[in-house]
């Protein structure tokens, strides 16, 4: 089952990761594909440790380092982290 609005949250989320990966590797948005794996992008592991912590910041959420690995991909990334926010904003709401 789709949560109402979760395609409007991971397109959003998308966004956001490809404008923040942007700003971390310092090459335009339109360089970044979606659907290729950070690692590719050259995504070192301090760049990585900032990235996450922008994510923790933004969504409020603690991520394992291997979430990277099993989300290799910003549209991987999105989808789990609108997952993550429905998940929690349902177990907020009882």
């Amino acid at each position: 089952m789709t949560v109402p609005g979760s395609v409007d949250l991971e397109q959003e989320i998308k966004s956001w990761l490809t404008e923040r990966l942007s700003a971390h590797l310092s090459r335009p948005q339109s360089e970044i594909n979606t659907e290729v794996p950070l690692v590719e992008y050259g995504l070192d592991s301090v760049a990585a440790l900032s990235l996450f912590g922008d994510i923790e910041e933004k969504f409020v959420l603690y991520l394992e380092p291997a979430v990277a690995w099993e989300h290799p991909t910003v549209t991987a990334m999105a989808a789990f982290l609108a997952q993550e926010q429905a998940a929690s904003s349902s177990g907020s709401a009882g």
